[in-house]
């Protein structure tokens, strides 16, 4: 009896007389493997998506520790306010407060930033004094 193949494009031949079936994959197959690969990195957290509760952690955690670090400078909390006005208010007020606390029992003493520094401009850039020049002496244009 002889074998009739039937040629589609997916029929490849090893020589004339066996012929291999090539494996294409159909779109169930491909939705299946989208939709198993989307649910398993839904709860992975190394894609880096960050949650609702994960973004407010986060940020309560660095307004405690700006807070903490204005008590330690022995910054007043209205200066670390102005200085840091995107911070949350309650966590830095909550940081600060920590400090404070941490500070008296165990007796700590402040390290204050040296005069000026505070105050100082971003580098590369000159404040005007109030004579209307500059910090170097100069009138720049």
């Amino acid at each position: 009896m002889i074998q009739v193949h039937r040629m589609d494009a997916d029929t490849r031949f090893i020589d004339s007389r066996t012929p291999i079936r090539i494996m294409t994959p159909s779109r169930r197959h491909i939705t299946i493997c989208l939709i198993s690969v989307t649910a398993l990195l839904g709860g992975c957290d190394a894609v880096g998506i960050e949650t609702v509760p994960q973004y407010n952690a986060r940020k309560e955690a660095e307004g405690k520790a700006i807070g903490s670090a204005c008590r330690h400078a022995v910054r007043s909390i209205e200066s670390c306010f102005r200085s840091n006005p995107k911070a949350p208010k309650a966590a830095v007020f909550a940081g600060w407060k920590e400090m404070d606390s941490y500070m008296r029992e165990n007796e700590v003493v402040g390290m204050p930033t040296p005069p000026g520094e505070e105050a100082s401009p971003p580098s590369g850039e000159h404040e005007e004094t109030p004579t209307g020049g500059h910090e170097d002496g100069k009138k720049h244009s």
